[in-house]
């Protein structure tokens, strides 16, 4: 009994190893905190990359040519962000309109009924030309001279680091970037709008 006791002593007295217990307490904390530190970091760094492109490039878009030079363009940005972030997937989306005040706007109509919808046969303005009423006014594409085109581009990645699976986050991250610009003044604008019916 007395060797048991004096077991018990020597093993509280005892501090060797101690430092490994306490570094395997505090280590999974500290690394998933530093991984996080790491995902925010790459995702910010990643967002002002892809934000530098889209200005860029955004410029080139207002020209004439622009259609034309669509791929090459998008390919701009693919590269510059793609050095960042290999193996993302990319989307981009053009919306063009007359004017800055009709970005988000929908179309015009007259509420004949008073319900706040476009319904039973009510006459609207078709802005974008597509037979329907919508509540975005804006035609897909680089619109015409003068236009203000709204112009998004989406990048989806993995995590560089698999934190995600241990927080609760997606495995991938997606960052988005819009730049609104005019197209130059190198034709006269098209005003007309056809009139169309509500279903």
């Amino acid at each position: 009994m007395a060797c048991l006791r004096s077991l018990a002593t020597r093993l509280s007295a005892c501090t060797r190893g101690a430092a490994i217990v306490e570094f395997a307490l505090v280590a999974p904390l500290f690394l998933m905190m530093l991984f996080a530190v790491f995902d925010t970091g790459m995702k910010v760094y990643a967002s002002s990359v892809l934000q530098g492109a889209m200005q860029r490039v955004g410029r080139d878009f207002s020209m004439e040519d622009a259609y034309s030079r669509r791929t090459e363009l998008e390919n701009l940005i693919r590269g510059q962000v793609g050095s960042v972030v290999p193996g993302a997937q990319f989307t981009f989306n053009r919306r063009s309109y007359f004017d800055f005040g009709d970005i988000g706007q929908a179309e015009k109509f007259d509420d004949i009924n008073a319900d706040g919808q476009c319904n039973a046969n009510e006459p609207f303005e078709d802005a974008n030309g597509n037979g329907a009423w919508d509540s975005d006014r804006g035609r897909s594409g680089n619109g015409g001279a003068r236009d203000a085109v709204v112009f998004t581009a989406t990048v989806s990645y993995r995590r560089l680091l698999p934190l995600g699976a241990l927080v609760g986050w997606p495995s991938t991250e997606e960052l988005r970037a819009t730049t609104v610009l005019r197209n130059q003044p190198y034709d006269e604008q098209n005003r007309t709008i056809p009139l169309g019916n509500c279903a």
